[in-house]
């Protein structure tokens, strides 16, 4: 996306941010601003009125299908310190799914808000009563992984007349397991991704970024103070990979590990990305599962490596699909976008619920492509093996490009 390009936004309660196109905004960076406003929604969002409190919120159709979201909390993602959470917990920033609002839940300190949210900042005297312009509250949030960031979205779901007059957002690359006081150190070194810019309440407000780095954290401001919903935070994992030669032998096509899901036959009940995802299903729609077919078509899974590998061992695992697993699976891998697609794994059965392990001949590759028959599902996929020594070097080359 240029700096020029704009996306159309409407609001849809009738009340701040009228219809209008995105503005480029941010700090100039290689080739560039650092951002683009993708949304223009501004102003309070009206009153709740009773009924589904979604049906005035404001939101558009934004191009992050695909990316993965960095600030998971299933990569290990984490809101590590903020200085102020007086009515709501900064943890609320990456909890799954969108947030929830109930009209009559209040406690001591007043409305409990499903979102991070802070006290009313005042001046400094009777005379000087509003805010200095400089005044604001901060979160530091620790991606689940490392990547290069392509979208922003800081969500003020029922925040209506509580969230703040504008963000700004930065980022560093520091050890995943920084304290706050690492990160706080004035050494460290933040790179602009959202300079200050306002925002509106009950609303998606989402920028994609144009800044080619690696990074591990963030710091979230919000001007002077008020209250956001959700953080996330989309883009490309970009994994160690000095960690990945030590490792040896690793998961190649894990998310955590720079996997990822290029494209799937079918997403009707859950995403194909839940197949990658680190540790096993919990439930059942913690995987991938489709709807049934009545047809004599089959589906399927198409996979990205982290780099070019060889495979050496295969787990499906259909964990949580007892009656709606899939009846067979078989594997295939290529090497490069215009190699020939080889059999790596013929059709074996599957059963529900189960964890199946496969030896395989090892085949230098880029992509696997997993067919199930003739529906259903599995929860995870795991394929064993090490990078080859071309694919090593391409990474380690990619990754000090942009660290």
């Amino acid at each position: 996306m240029t700096t020029e390009e704009t996306i159309q936004t409407t609001d849809t309660t009738g009340a701040g941010g009228a219809t209008g196109t995105a503005t480029t905004t941010g700090a100039a960076g290689a080739g560039g601003a650092s951002c683009t406003a993708l949304t223009t929604f501004t102003g309070d969002a009206l009153p709740y009125a009773g009924g589904n409190p979604f049906a005035d919120y404001r939101s558009a159709e934004l191009p992050f299908a695909g990316l993965v979201d960095l600030a998971d909390r299933r990569l290990g993602a984490g809101v590590i310190a903020a200085n102020d959470e007086f009515f709501a917990q900064r943890e609320n920033l990456l909890l799954a799914g969108p947030a929830v609002f109930d009209p009559e839940r209040f406690g001591h300190k007043g409305k409990i808000m499903d979102g991070w949210e802070t006290r009313r900042r005042r001046g400094a005297s009777a005379e000087v009563p509003h805010p200095d312009p400089a005044d604001h509250d901060w979160a530091l949030i620790r991606l689940g992984t490392p990547g290069v960031i392509r979208g922003l979205v800081i969500d003020t779901a029922h925040f209506r007349g509580n969230y703040p007059q504008a963000v700004s957002v930065e980022a560093t690359a520091h050890s995943l397991s920084a304290a706050p006081e690492d990160l706080l150190d004035p050494d460290v070194e933040w790179t602009e991704l959202v300079p200050r810019t306002a925002v509106g309440g009950h609303a998606e407000n989402a920028f994609a970024v144009h800044v080619e780095r690696r990074f591990t954290h963030l710091r979230l401001r919000q001007h002077p103070d008020g209250g956001i919903a959700r953080l996330r935070v989309y883009g490309e994992v970009v994994p160690d990979p000095g960690w990945l030669a030590e490792l040896g032998t690793f998961d190649l096509v894990a998310l955590e590990n720079g996997g990822r899901v290029e494209d799937a036959s079918d997403r009707f009940y859950s995403p194909p990305e839940h197949t990658i995802l680190p540790g096993r299903s919990r439930k059942m729609d913690d995987g991938w599962e489709t709807r049934r077919r009545r047809d004599t078509g089959n589906d399927w899974i198409q996979y990205r490596l982290v780099e070019q590998g060889a495979i050496r061992a295969v787990e499906i695992d259909t964990a949580y699909l007892k009656g709606n697993s899939a009846g067979w699976a078989s594997l295939s891998v290529r090497d490069g976008e215009e190699g020939e697609w080889v059999a790596l794994l013929p059709r074996v059965k599957l059963q529900p619920d189960t964890v199946h392990r496969f030896l395989v001949n090892p085949i230098p590759a880029t992509h696997v492509r997993i067919e199930i028959f003739p529906d259903g599902g599995i929860s995870r996929i795991r394929l064993h093996g090490s990078l080859t020594r071309q694919g090593a070097a391409r990474l380690a080359e990619r990754t000090e490009a942009i660290s």
